[in-house]
């Protein structure tokens, strides 16, 4: 399994507030969604879709968040 920085995924410092995530995951989420790309892009748009969604999943829940920033 390889290592994906969830910070550097969402574009976010690691000091980066709740309200700083959320905005830069609504940013990304609306500029890689699968939907608004051409067919030809559209498995690496949804794969990069994926990394973002699950990043903001680990970086928005508070007590994920403090077990990838101790354990990574």
């Amino acid at each position: 399994m390889r290592f994906h920085d969830y910070y550097a995924t969402l574009e976010v410092a690691r000091d980066a507030d709740a309200d700083a995530i959320r905005k830069s995951y609504r940013r990304l989420a609306l500029q890689w969604h699968p939907d608004r790309h051409p067919e030809g892009e559209r498995a690496e748009a949804e794969a990069r879709f994926k990394r973002i969604a699950e990043a903001y999943e680990v970086l928005s829940d508070p007590g994920k968040r403090a077990r990838y920033d101790r354990f990574g």
